[in-house]
């Protein structure tokens, strides 16, 4: 049977509006010819508004991880300090063992953040030309302080600062040139709200330079070829035109609601489940709590530690037998929490409808204090 609309969440893929998958439906275009390029003209200001940038953004048919890649395969000249906190956070290091590119992580328990004090120091005793992080990371909820992170890297010359935003960007604001980023990436499928497929990223000028000089980086994700293209409002390889159709719908329908808008509204539906949360600690089991410590936590996701002896797997699977799909813990944390995506398009009357079917569960499974 399927699923009514507004029960998707998952932290990605997320839920997509009716409009926007039926955009797909149109009949595919030549994607070298004059209407591609009008569509790649017509995403480009709302894909720079997204990342808070006035540079050209990439369009990759690829999902973020192939962009995370090009970030490290470009990005690196030396060695790569991996700032992990979290499964997503360590891609970045198991990118660059795969590609062998020189890395140390500097880790922090999964759900905190990184200080800028410890990069720094870490910066200080190593011999590194890059810094790797995550924005928000999916799998606990935490939300790193990118700006303070930079200004920690930014006391080094030559280190570059590459992140990933994969369910930051839009959903949390993001401010690519202020920041001084050198490299950032989100993906089509997160905060979005778009089909999979498709990834976005942005790189400065001195990125641009040093991968210029980079042995081994690819062909289908050199960022410098992609640049190249972007002058002429082209992709270089073939791109997933009918997701693009898909995107433009959806930008527009973000300029509709207005950016700030949206990122206050990913703010409020957090607070709710963090409250609910905090519900659930006073009326049922102190063992209930958020991951991720107050003022360090994502819009976007919520990671929700379970009360030893209620299996996160379990709530996820009673929830979807009621017709909710929420997701489970990722990683080392999969037997013990479970999270909501609250990101995308969803609205906070569904967020109460979801949390309203938790709280049967839980009273379902008899959870006592």
């Amino acid at each position: 049977m399927e699923r009514p609309a507004g029960r998707f969440f998952l932290p990605g893929p997320t839920e997509v509006h009716p409009d926007v998958l039926q955009a797909q439906a149109r009949p595919p275009i030549g994607h070298r010819g004059p209407e591609m390029r009008d569509l790649m003209s017509a995403v480009q200001p709302g894909l720079q508004g997204l990342f808070g940038t006035r540079r050209p953004v990439i369009v990759s048919t690829s999902s973020a991880t192939g962009l995370m890649e090009a970030a490290v395969r470009g990005g690196v000249a030396r060695r790569l300090l991996c700032l992990v906190n979290g499964a997503f956070s360590q891609r970045f290091a198991d990118i660059a063992e795969m590609c062998g590119v020189p890395h140390e992580a500097l880790e922090v328990r999964w759900g905190e953040v990184h200080t800028p004090g410890a990069v720094a120091d870490r910066l200080a005793a190593g011999h590194f030309d890059a810094v790797s992080m995550v924005h928000s990371e999916t799998s606990t909820g935490a939300l790193n302080d990118i700006p303070a992170l930079v200004q920690a890297v930014r006391q080094f010359r030559g280190v570059q600062v590459l992140v990933d935003s994969v369910t930051g960007i839009g959903g949390a604001p993001f401010r690519f040139d202020e920041w001084g980023v050198d490299f950032a990436v989100t993906g089509s499928q997160k905060a979005l709200a778009l089909p999979p497929g498709l990834a976005f990223g942005v790189a400065s000028e001195a990125f641009l330079e040093r991968a210029r000089d980079r042995p081994g980086r690819g062909m289908y994700l050199d960022v410098e070829r992609f640049y190249a293209q972007l002058e002429k409002q082209q992709t270089p390889t073939t791109p997933a035109v009918t997701l693009m159709y898909a995107l433009q719908t959806q930008l527009q329908r973000i300029q509709a609601e207005g950016l700030e808008a949206r990122w206050a509204r990913h703010r409020a539906l957090a607070k709710r489940s963090w409250s609910w949360v905090d519900g659930l600690r006073r009326e049922l089991d102190a063992g209930f709590r958020v991951l991720a410590p107050l003022g360090a936590r994502s819009p976007t996701v919520t990671c929700v530690r379970m009360p030893d002896g209620l299996p996160g797997p379990d709530v996820v699977r009673r929830a979807a037998e009621r017709g909710w799909v929420i997701g489970g813990g990722y990683g080392k944390l999969k037997p013990s929490s479970v999270r909501i995506g609250h990101m995308g398009d969803h609205s906070m009357e569904a967020l109460d409808a979801l949390l309203a079917v938790l709280d049967e569960t839980l009273a379902a499974m008899e959870v006592r204090s």
